[in-house]
This record gives C-alpha cells, sequence and structure tokens, in this order.
C-alpha cells in the first residue's frame, strides 16, 4: 500500500519500449507460463496498470528496474510504450531495489534466490563504502553493529544461515544448479555439493546423467570431506552415488527431456507429477470402458 501511495505521488511519464534496457545480469528468470499468460490477458484487457520503474543511464535510454515481467508482456501484445516512473539511482541502490521488488513474487527458483541475494550483498557492501578509522571492522560487513547477510535476513524472512546456504548455490555449475531448479537435487545436499570444484562437479553431473541417480544429503556432504581431503575422484564419485540408499523403491526413470516440451521452464517436480498421474488415471479409466464394451460385446 506504502509503495502505491508513493508510485501515485510520482510522475509517471511514457517511453518506448526500445528506449528501456533490461538490468544486467538480472537473476530472475522470465517464464511463458499459466501466470505470464494471466499477466499478458490482463494487460490486453486493462493497459499496464502499475507503472515500471526505471533510472536514466544516457541519452534517452533508460535501465529497468522493476517491471521486467509487464515490459516482456507488452512486447508480446505489440505494445511498444511503456507507462514509466524514472528515479535518480546509483548503480548500487538500482541493484538493491530490483531484488527487493522480485524478492515479493510468489514463484521463485532457487537459484533466482541464489544470485538476488549475492547481488544484494555485494551491492550492500559497495554502498558501505569503507570503515572509519575508529572501527576496527570494515562498515561493508557491518550496518549498525549488522552483518549485511543479518540484514538481508531480516528483510527477506529467511535465517542469516539460510542466506549464507542460497549464496552457496552461486558456487554450483550450471548443469547442477539447474537440476535444483528441477527438484531433482535437494536445497541442503546442493549446499554441501557447492563446496566441491568445478571439475569435481562436472565429473558428478556425468555420473548423474549416465547412472540416472542424485545425490543424498549423506552423500553430498561425504563428497565435500572427499574434496576437502583432495580425494575426490570420478571413481569415488562413481562409487558413492551407485550405492543403494535407504529406504530406496524400484523407480521407473524417465529422462527430463522426454516431457519437458509439456511443461513451461521452472515447473515444479511435484505439479509435474501430479499431472502426469492425473493423465494415467484418465488412461486408466478409458482402457477400462474399452474393456467393459468388449466383455459386453462378447456377452451378447
Amino acid at each position: 500500500m506504502e509503495e502505491n501511495r508513493e508510485v501515485k505521488r510520482e510522475k509517471v511519464r511514457s517511453i518506448p519500449i526500445e528506449q528501456i534496457e533490461d538490468f544486467p545480469e538480472h537473476p530472475f528468470k522470465i517464464q511463458d507460463d499459466e501466470q505470464m499468460q494471466k499477466l499478458i490477458d490482463s494487460i490486453q484487457a486493462y493497459g499496464v496498470i502499475t507503472p515500471v520503474v526505471a533510472r536514466k543511464i544516457g541519452e534517452e535510454r533508460y535501465e529497468l528496474i522493476s517491471g521486467h515481467r509487464r515490459k516482456y508482456a507488452c512486447k508480446v501484445l505489440g505494445i511498444d510504450r511503456l507507462p514509466v516512473i524514472v528515479r535518480d539511482m546509483s548503480r548500487d541502490e538500482a541493484v538493491i531495489t530490483m531484488v527487493d521488488s522480485n524478492l515479493q513474487r510468489e514463484h521463485i527458483l532457487p537459484s533466482e534466490k541464489a544470485f538476488a541475494y549475492k547481488m544484494k550483498m555485494e551491492a550492500m557492501k559497495r554502498k558501505a563504502g569503507r570503515p572509519s578509522k575508529e572501527i576496527c571492522v570494515p562498515l561493508a560487513h557491518n550496518f549498525d553493529g549488522k552483518k549485511t547477510r543479518e540484514i538481508i535476513a531480516e528483510e527477506s524472512g529467511e535465517s542469516p544461515d539460510q542466506v549464507r546456504r542460497y549464496i552457496r548455490l552461486t558456487e554450483l555449475t550450471s548443469e547442477l544448479l539447474e537440476l535444483v531448479d528441477q527438484g531433482r537435487i535437494a536445497f541442503r545436499p546442493a549446499v554441501e555439493l557447492s563446496y566441491l570444484t568445478e571439475d569435481e562437479q562436472r565429473d558428478l553431473w556425468e555420473t548423474i546423467d549416465s547412472e540416472e541417480v542424485t545425490p543424498s544429503l549423506s552423500q553430498a556432504i561425504r563428497m565435500k570431506e572427499l574434496s576437502r581431503e583432495g580425494r575426490l575422484d570420478m571413481d569415488a564419485i562413481f562409487d558413492i552415488m551407485r550405492e543403494e540408499k535407504p529406504n530406496q523403491i524400484e523407480q521407473v526413470k524417465i529422462p527430463m527431456d522426454r516431457f519437458s516440451k509439456y511443461f513451461p521452464r521452472g515447473t515444479p517436480q511435484k505439479r509435474i507429477e501430479s499431472v502426469i498421474f492425473d493423465a494415467l488415471e484418465l488412461y486408466y479409466k478409458e482402457q477400462e470402458r474399452q474393456r467393459r464394451r468388449s466383455t459386453d460385446r462378447d456377452a451378447r
């Protein structure tokens, strides 16, 4: 509410979309999913109700801070101008505002939150500047006695340790981080795997891809310990990943790319499973109807 009142007090300008650049290294992905279609339908019916926020970066050039999904929807609809609030911001102020505005989204991927927290922390540290002579702890790490991680935690509703864990995910290779977003690698094992070297992570990815297995928390911790000791090679990774997990039951394994085209990128694994089982239930009922028809014909 307070933000909406602030928006109303600020001047809204109509600016051509071609003059508005996306935020550099924007960590939040724009997905062609159900929510995006709802936004497109809303803008088509009512226009852009809430102005986007940008800062001026050159002659008739602007950098988008908040409103990337609205800009994308307008481009889909062929709308060539956006209502914009232009704010005078430094680069670091823009980073912090961009992250805070996007963290309000309902669905956020682990990779999005990871890079968003990292960008915000680095911006806060730069913004704090050098420590004064009277302060031993650098201001980059201390705001009124609080570390940047603690401030981010308070503002986001997370614990400081959870913020640290999310930022650790940025140390994963893109292949492993994609598995985290897909829900195939759980969050806590992913944090432990982030301590592996890049080569070790690539060896792990090859094992996951070839053997169609993913690490448990205990397996991830063991690989982290072996990596720290300099003893984690491909053979060690293979031996750990081929171990049967406790309470493991026989599974039907289908490569993700066999059905990924049927779901928007970033769809949670539980949602995918729900749709598949609903489809199987319909298939089962249809088979039952055909079986009953066949039985009735034979009875005649």
